[in-house]
């Protein structure tokens, strides 16, 4: 398998191998980058674009959206995205870790139970009011302040002000209102389901494999899938498929009957069919219109 160069940035800030949170101005990151487009990349590590004014396009696991102004972005570790701006945009960049999550007392299932950071899938951006996006560039503009500071316990304090800015923007997302005092058991239930597809989505396609790993009904876990991230176990693990797939054909010189089998599919037929249905493009042609834009 021959990858294409797809980055993968292991760390916040790869100068200091300790920091799990960072945060800069758009317009200095610009600056840094001489207003060259960076090539489609992946982290380890949760993103947040809080764009104040941009144009361009902002690609995300091969779905593209147009920047504007007043947009929040929340990219989830592992989906390859690319900011392609058609000239200096301002804002805060954020990215931030697990790590620094449990270290600054903000568990990973208040994370989960958030309509933000979708791992596969669409992931449109926010699009606050006025008063809204006023508030969430005050927390922004904190925390830069406290990054930059000698501050006490500075790291607590961000984590503070990262988790009333996800608040205030899970708060404005319209699809399936999440209450964060929700029942543990269910956000418990989608943690563990996300994590069982991860590991098994390549050779399990069914919603009854997940079930059984998870000692309830089939129907328990769709009813319970479909209340907090808006789509049926089934559709999430053919998300998860599709979004693998597009991966392979993008960045692997892997054949669309190698990619099948590598995801489970025992006859190529059915491995097409089913990336047609889902894409209405061929693997082929979907591999041909990525490589032209």
């Amino acid at each position: 398998m021959k990858a294409k160069g797809v980055k993968t940035y292991q760390k916040v800030d790869a100068n200091k191998e300790h920091a799990s949170f960072g945060i800069s101005k758009m317009e200095d990151v610009y600056e840094q980058r001489k207003g060259k487009i960076d090539a489609p990349h992946r982290h380890n590590y949760f993103t947040v674009l809080i764009i104040e004014k941009a144009s361009g396009k902002h690609k995300i696991d091969f779905n593209t959206y147009k920047l504007d102004n007043k947009q929040v972005y929340f990219v989830a570790p592992g989906q390859v995205h690319q900011v392609i701006e058609e000239d200096v945009s301002y804002g805060f960049v954020m990215t931030f870790s697990n790590q620094f999550l449990i270290e600054n007392s903000i568990p990973l299932s208040f994370i989960d139970s958030l309509n933000l950071f979708n791992n596969y899938g669409q992931s449109p951006p926010l699009l606050p009011n006025e008063n809204q996006f006023g508030d969430i560039l005050q927390f922004s503009e904190q925390i830069l302040k406290l990054f930059h500071s000698n501050s006490p316990m500075k790291l607590l304090s961000i984590g503070a002000f990262l988790k009333l800015l996800l608040i205030e923007c899970n708060t404005i997302c319209s699809i399936n209102p999440v209450d964060l005092a929700s029942d543990v058991s269910s956000d418990m239930l989608v943690r563990n389901f996300k994590s069982e597809v991860d590991i098994h989505y390549k050779h399990e396609h069914s919603t009854s494999f997940y079930a059984e790993k998870l000692f309830i009904t089939p129907d328990h876990l769709n009813r319970t899938i479909k209340a907090k991230i808006g789509k049926t176990a089934k559709d999430y693990i053919q998300t998860r498929i599709i979004i693998e797939a597009k991966r392979l054909l993008y960045f692997t010189d892997l054949s669309a009957k190698e990619i099948g089998f590598n995801l489970g599919f025992n006859e190529p037929s059915n491995f097409s069919t089913f990336f047609k249905k889902h894409t209405n493009v061929s693997p082929h042609n979907f591999k041909k219109s990525q490589l032209k834009s």
